[in-house]
């Protein structure tokens, strides 16, 4: 066992990556807290996947732990497809003036109280006003709904009969209207989202950490919207910046847990490791 393991393991609550680059990674973080850039998603990561999007919050667990990071910590971000001032809100850390949240996968900057972000592509007003009647003509279940994030559209079939299946029968209906509107069809938890091309996680990512030049990097989410951020901590692996990626695990996304350093039992597993790495970090 190495120095950096046994450190790791002294700090209650604070799991041991199961990967090599993982280790490497969380040793990286925890040794030069000021230099660190810790950066989550918001729906299924710090807070339960729940039917109504706009009812979701962030566990208190976790919005503590992003507060006791925001004081230690050189970044912490929220990267989520969400609203930027939304997911603030949500996640309780709107006042806190060390927690940035980029949303609309990187379009939106909330920080400080003000909210930054260029106007939407002409080709989304399009795909809103035609949307109702293209899932009317595929048949969508009465389940089926649409949410309106301003900058992006997401169709969710978690209250269809049959939710993968409907997943699957609207999935070439979205991509001709993407396509028609020069929007990106991308997929999620039991929803289909219609977004700005060029828009996604990693892309967001890859601009903080270039902006914040961190010493170490730590990103966690929880769906397939995630993968860009993983691969783009890889990619800073690869150019020498430490960084480890951690799942939070569920039943829906298998994929994301295969590519994740460490899995953590849901939310309430991401609060707890937050909350150990604060106390790693000495907050």
């Amino acid at each position: 066992m190495t120095e950096d393991t046994d450190r790791q393991r002294a700090v209650a609550g604070l799991p041991v990556p199961a990967t090599a680059e993982g280790r490497a990674g969380l040793a990286a973080l925890i040794t030069d807290p000021e230099h660190a850039l810790i950066a989550v998603d918001f729906d299924g990561t710090l807070a339960p996947i729940i039917d109504d999007p706009a009812a979701a919050r962030a566990t208190p667990d976790a919005t503590r732990s992003l507060t006791r990071l925001a004081g230690r910590a050189g970044t912490v971000a929220i990267i989520t497809g969400r609203p930027a001032a939304d997911a603030a809100s949500f996640a309780g850390v709107a006042s806190v003036p060390g927690v940035i949240v980029l949303g609309h996968y990187g379009m939106q900057r909330f920080e400080r109280g003000t909210v930054s972000s260029p106007p939407p592509p002409p080709g989304l007003s399009v795909a809103r006003a035609e949307l109702p009647a293209v899932l009317s003509a595929a048949g969508a279940d009465p389940g089926t709904w649409i949410e309106d994030k301003g900058d992006a559209l997401a169709v969710h079939t978690r209250r269809a009969a049959r939710p993968d299946a409907e997943l699957g029968q609207l999935r070439a209906p979205l991509a001709g209207l993407a396509a028609r509107t020069g929007l990106a069809l991308e997929p999620g938890r039991l929803v289909l989202e219609l977004r700005p091309p060029g828009a996604d996680k990693g892309r967001a990512l890859t601009s903080l950490a270039g902006e914040r030049a961190p010493e170490a990097i730590l990103f966690c989410g929880d769906d397939l919207g995630d993968r860009p951020a993983f691969a783009a901590v890889r990619e800073l692996r690869q150019t020498g910046t430490p960084g480890l990626l951690v799942c939070s695990g569920s039943a829906e996304v298998p994929q994301l847990a295969a590519e994740a350093d460490l899995v953590v039992d849901g939310p309430a597993g991401v609060a707890a490791f937050l909350g150990g790495l604060a106390a790693a970090f000495g907050a």
